[in-house]
């Protein structure tokens, strides 16, 4: 879902070459693509390779769409929202809005159902596009005006801004997820989130106990950042050929590593195999695999997910009449703010029938996906 092109390679390239002289003087090629912060304790993990993920709650959950139910009485619940940075929220409307977030001036793409009930809330999920796209193309490629009205959503998808890499002011990033990032450009980007968040739940009826985000490529090494430093508000969030640095060394580290996050929030991972990289430098795989370490190091449920179509639009069997991402997007609205650290419908009842077979619970736990690759690896 990304269209990353050849200027990737000297982005990477110029952000290793501050941490990591002569990473980038091989002649390898590739045919592969990409571009380019305790509130619960840990009670059955991820299941680790091959595992169930472990009923952390033991109590009967539902078979799918938990968003929808009465959270519990006595459950964990997200914190209060941060409110807007500015003096008042702008009106907002489906379309493109603008808003003022610190001192800067930014834009986003609002989606919702043309026909919500008056006695419905509904979840919010983020989209941020990869290096090559735009929040038009997320918006386009991910079905997002079928998908609002199909599974019953609002969905918010930012526009970047220019994210120069320090050391190489020239290149644009798009979204701050490197290690060359101060803490302040990192800290704008969140609050950037905050911005619309708030105001977005100010202004329509929504359910802040099951906010969300995703991320594709570049914008799933942002999301990755963002699930740690905002688990506060964050119900779940998906990493579609993202990851963090491992902290072993190596290409994969000039990406920030996971910090840690104050709410166990439930997340799925995919990559595209082997081929999953930006001409040889940007691997995904390793950082799907480095976020996944953490995960289940701290207690996190997550989905595991392996395609064998390298950087390329995943390669999902949607169910009839449904948007093409909709048993990803699923996957979200089984997992509100209030299950337990580590819990899952899934440990319960399985994946939902629609997912995608190449998808398991926990590490190791997904058999990589065989055939054909329709759409081709970009980058």
């Amino acid at each position: 879902m990304g269209r990353a092109y050849k200027r990737a390679a000297i982005i990477v390239c110029a952000a290793v070459a501050a941490v990591a002289a002569g990473a980038c003087g091989g002649s390898e090629n590739t045919a592969g693509a990409g571009d380019a912060g305790n509130d619960q304790q840990p009670a059955g993990g991820s299941g680790g390779s091959g595992g169930s993920g472990g009923d952390a709650g033991g109590r009967p959950l539902p078979v799918s769409n938990l968003c929808a139910e009465t959270p519990p009485e006595g459950s964990i619940r997200p914190a209060a929202l941060p409110g807007y940075s500015g003096a008042e929220c702008p009106t907002l409307a489906p379309g493109v809005n603008a808003i003022a977030s610190g001192s800067v001036d930014r834009e986003f793409s609002l989606l919702m159902p043309s026909d919500v009930g008056s006695d419905e809330t509904l979840p919010i999920v983020f989209f941020w596009h990869w290096l090559g796209g735009d929040m038009d193309d997320f918006i386009e490629r991910g079905e997002l005006a079928a998908a609002v009205n199909e599974q019953r959503f609002i969905a918010v998808v930012p526009a970047s801004i220019p994210t120069p890499v320090s050391i190489y002011p020239d290149l644009d990033l798009k979204w701050p997820y490197d290690i060359t990032q101060s803490a302040a450009r990192m800290e704008q980007e969140f609050v950037f989130f905050d911005d619309m968040l708030s105001c977005v739940a100010e202004q329509f009826p929504s359910n802040t106990d099951c906010v969300s985000s995703v991320g594709v490529s570049s914008g799933a090494l942002f999301t990755d950042q963002l699930a740690a430093h905002r688990s506060q508000y964050l119900a779940s969030f998906l990493s579609l050929s993202g990851g963090v640095g491992s902290g072993q060394g190596g290409l994969s580290d000039v990406i920030k590593p996971w910090k840690g996050a104050e709410h166990k929030l439930p997340g799925l991972v995919l990559w595209g195999g082997d081929a999953d990289n930006c001409f040889n430098l940007l691997k995904f795989k390793e950082q799907s695999q480095a976020l996944e370490s953490s995960l289940e190091a701290d207690g996190h449920f997550f989905i595991e997910c392996v395609h064998n179509c390298g950087h390329a639009q995943p390669p999902i069997d949607a169910p009839d009449g449904m948007s093409v991402f909709a048993p990803l997007w699923q996957f979200i609205f089984d997992h509100p703010y209030w299950l337990e650290a580590g819990e899952s419908p899934y440990t319960q009842h399985g994946l939902p029938e629609d997912f995608p077979a190449w998808c398991g619970i926990g590490i190791e736990s997904a058999v990589q996906r065989t055939g054909v690759c329709v759409d081709d690896s970009e980058c």
